[in-house]
């Protein structure tokens, strides 16, 4: 309609013409049409306002996998732009320096890259209220001996990025340590980091806490030596007189208000676990062993049934350590170690099949997560789903009436995680329908598979670490 404004315009200066009478209609006509349209309009603009935001590429804030888009920051952000109802615009960086510059130029509206207050401030940005707290941690590897001071990096090399609050940790440091030394390097990220200290390339580097947790699975030989500096408040970066910071103040009090930043902070870091060395080299060899062999029939299953072949992965992982012919000495066989059963229930015929097990594996997963309530959504009906893979359905449904007892969300995996473990106490059990179960295994049980399971889904890990795959 309103790109033939100029036609409609016309005829209705032609129809006006005709005499005195139709002229005042005209007027009114036209009145009410341009009041019609420059609402239209103006309601059209505001619904497609942009917000440009700028950050660096890492699982922590922002990549674009397979799925689409995604990193905890990325889906702030996408809460934020909803919040304020803008489009979101992501322009990456690999530099923190030439995110400060881009700012400073106005290319974009703010940054959000995990961000220390002290980042921000020393390049003479403003921060937003904190969004999460972190802690820096000096990284080492294994195989050489643990720093358990500042004093014990002196002579050693250290690489740390530019620009970040981990080289002002060390400028501090230096005051005290005179002899320490240290290099800075622009457009590098911690996975690159990190392959270095997994050569032993370089001795040090340091990280902060969430963004290790992220990596962790991909490094099973690289650990957190101790703490560096106190605890960095994370925050959005704005330049002076920025029409967004109050915004983002409001919108960031009102996710730590109704717990919407709690959920979100569990859904992407809630997955952290401490594997034991051994588990961890187990499956640093599994996948450049096993995986090769297997993968084919991950991805054959998974597209059959519209499912991640990264979390069928995982799943089997978790059940079989990727052993076709596995057993336990309760009588489940296979892949995704079935008891006969459910093979039965979903057509196996034979456990030992690798494609059997894996497609019945699927399709008890499926009819688990079909029985899920439907108003609970993702991730945690994924969540819910293999808890129950694990310790059935009414185990679960005990722990949601747990959960909303003491006042919990039954809907949300971060409640459940708390209240599964109360089913091995009497207090709590003898007044559920199917009373006591080991509920800190389904808890553990769902929290490997998603370590597991954001090991193999990460698109930097196999961008940068592909000898995995080969």
């Amino acid at each position: 309609m309103l790109r033939h404004k100029g036609k409609i315009i016309s005829r209705l200066g032609q129809f006006a013409t005709r005499n005195t009478k139709d002229k005042y209609y005209f007027i009114f006509i036209l009145a009410i049409f341009f009041i019609f349209t420059n609402n239209f309009i103006k309601k059209n603009d505001e619904d497609h306002k942009l917000l440009k935001v700028i950050t660096k590429i890492s699982p922590n804030t922002y990549i674009d996998g397979d799925e689409g888009p995604n990193g905890f920051e990325y889906a702030l952000l996408e809460k934020f732009s909803n919040y304020i109802n803008h489009d979101l615009e992501i322009i990456i960086t690999d530099s923190l320096a030439d995110l400060s510059i881009q700012l400073h130029k106005n290319k974009a509206d703010f940054a959000s890259a995990a961000l220390s207050k002290k980042t921000i401030t020393s390049n003479r940005l403003l921060s937003s209220d904190p969004y999460l707290l972190d802690q820096t941690f000096l990284i080492y590897n294994v195989n050489q001996p643990r720093p358990k001071n500042i004093k014990d990096l002196i002579g050693k090399k250290i690489v740390v990025i530019s620009n970040s609050h981990h080289s002002l940790y060390l400028q501090a440091a230096k005051k005290n340590h005179p002899d320490l030394h240290w290099k800075e390097q622009e457009n590098i990220d911690y996975v690159e980091l990190l392959n270095k200290i997994k050569k032993i390339d370089i001795d040090y580097t340091l990280i902060d806490k969430k963004e290790f947790i992220l990596h962790q699975g991909f490094f099973p030989k690289i650990k957190m030596a101790f703490e560096v500096g106190a605890t960095s408040s994370l925050s959005w970066a704005f330049t002076e007189n920025n029409k967004f910071f109050e915004k983002a103040n409001s919108f960031i009090k009102t996710i730590k208000a109704n717990g919407e930043l709690e959920k979100l902070e569990e859904q992407y870091y809630g997955q952290a676990i401490d594997l034991k060395q051994h588990d961890a080299n187990e499956f640093d060899k599994k996948i450049k062993t096993t995986l090769p062999k297997l993968i084919q029939k991950f991805k054959l299953i998974a597209d059959k049934y519209d499912i991640s072949w990264q979390l069928l992965a995982a799943i089997s992982y978790q059940e079989s350590r990727w052993n076709p012919l596995a057993k336990s000495r309760t009588g489940v066989r296979g892949l995704m170690m079935l008891t006969l059963p459910t093979a039965k229930e979903v057509g196996v015929t034979n456990r030992l099949d690798p494609l059997q097990s894996l497609e019945g594996g699927a399709k008890y997963f499926l009819k688990l997560k079909k029985r899920i309530p439907k108003h609970i959504g993702e991730p945690d009906r994924t969540w819910f789903a293999l808890a129950a893979y694990n310790v059935g359905l009414g185990h679960l449904e005990d722990a949601r009436i747990i959960t909303e007892s003491r006042g919990g969300d039954p809907n949300s995996w971060y409640a459940i995680k708390q209240s599964l473990p109360l089913l091995t106490q009497k207090k709590w059990y003898l007044n559920t329908k199917y009373g006591y179960a080991r509920g800190y295994e389904p808890v553990q049980y769902v929290q490997n598979i998603r370590q597991y399971y954001n090991v193999l889904n990460s698109k930097l890990y196999s961008n940068k670490s592909k000898e995995y795959y080969q």
